[in-house]
């Protein structure tokens, strides 16, 4: 699952992958990224991101060096001594929020790969026309729920709107969220919310965190991780939590607690944000060549026929299938997609800036 946690603490995790032909030495390419790509630990632990980036240095010659910063990617692209780093020469994760930041602060190289003749023109436009970053996999938020909360609400939490979610004392007990300020899962709820009680039902977006901080509820934790550890803990509590509407692949493969995963409902239309995230060359990097190859590398279809079952997101590129699990999930087809309303870039400064959305969701938090 692609999550970059949005948590400002000068502390990082790094993992080295040496290719048998690049000597003790030699050329280090600097990737940074978040914890959890595919499901390791800044890589560690993961034997199919081992696999695929060491054939990509064994091809190349270099040395590829994760680093894995836990505070923003967007901030520690700025101020990489701030947080111990070496300067990057790739950056792997930013999202449909963090990369117009990213690029307004001048930290990208806008880089046009080969590779996008096989991206939908769509995906690509809405995280960044410009190409300082572009997409390697894509998906939707979901609100993942337990087999025992389907039967208690006799299936009507499958469409649910998001207002049931707090209207309901009972439902609100269980809604499990992350800290949008700590967050980038948060972060993406918290516009998602935004966007579909202005855009769908016309209403303040206030109302929502006004009624849930109202009743009870579980509190907000810090990170996806954290939260995904929580669902269904103890049995029977927070059977509801804020995640990734892809899900039910993950529990169609392994198990656990997520039944299914829904999206939010009116009128009979599924509306949802659809969370895109990219790769990008940063502005002086000292092997940009080497940084656009394994741009490119990441784009091809061996790297993104392993995303669906590693990341579990779709993979950007439209010549690679999704196996069968993905159809225990919502089509994404049919999922009407909130961030077509407004601009990326207007996103972010209305979150960041001083009285934004994260400033007032912290003043209705009580923080």
């Amino acid at each position: 699952m692609a999550i970059a946690l949005v948590v400002v603490v000068a502390s990082f995790g790094a993992y080295e992958y040496y290719a048998s032909g690049a000597a003790s030495g030699g050329t280090v390419l600097v990737v940074y990224t978040y914890q959890a790509l595919f499901s390791g630990n800044c890589g560690g632990g993961a034997p199919n991101l081992t696999m695929l980036l060491g054939e990509f240095e064994k091809a190349e010659g270099v040395k590829v060096q994760l680093e894995c910063p836990t505070g923003n990617l967007v901030s520690a692209l700025e101020s990489p001594a701030e947080y111990g780093l070496p300067a990057a020469d790739l950056v792997v994760g930013l999202d449909e929020i963090t990369a117009p930041e990213a690029d307004s602060l001048g930290l990208l190289e806008n880089y046009t790969p080969p590779e996008l003749a096989s991206v939908p023109p769509w995906i690509v436009s809405e995280l960044d026309p410009s190409h300082g970053v572009v997409p390697y996999e894509y998906g939707f938020l979901g609100v993942d729920y337990t087999s025992n909360f389907l039967n208690q609400t006799q299936g009507e939490v499958a469409n649910a709107t998001f207002p049931e979610f707090v209207d309901n004392a009972s439902w609100a007990a269980q809604l499990l969220t992350e800290n949008p300020v700590l967050d980038i899962t948060g972060e993406e709820f918290l516009v998602w919310q935004i966007e579909y009680y202005e855009s769908v039902l016309h209403r303040p977006w206030q109302e929502f965190w006004q009624r849930f901080f109202a009743g009870p509820h579980p509190i907000p934790v810090t990170d996806w991780g954290t939260g995904f550890g929580e669902f269904d803990t103890p049995l029977g509590q927070n059977q509801l939590f804020v995640s990734y509407a892809t899900d039910a692949a993950y529990a169609a493969v392994w198990g656990g607690p997520v039944k299914n995963s829904t999206v939010s409902w009116w009128n009979g239309t599924a509306y949802g944000w659809r969370t895109i995230y990219g790769v990008g060359v940063v502005h002086g990097s000292r092997h940009s060549s080497l940084a656009e190859a394994l741009e490119r590398f990441i784009l091809q279809g061996t790297f993104q026929s392993y995303l669906p079952e590693n990341e579990w997101e779709y993979p950007a590129n439209d010549t690679v299938a999704v196996p069968s699990a993905f159809s225990a999930t919502i089509d994404p087809a049919t999922v009407v997609a909130l961030n077509n309303d407004t601009q990326p870039s207007w996103v972010a400064a209305n979150l960041t800036a001083p009285g934004g959305w994260l400033d007032t969701w912290e003043s209705l938090a009580g923080g």
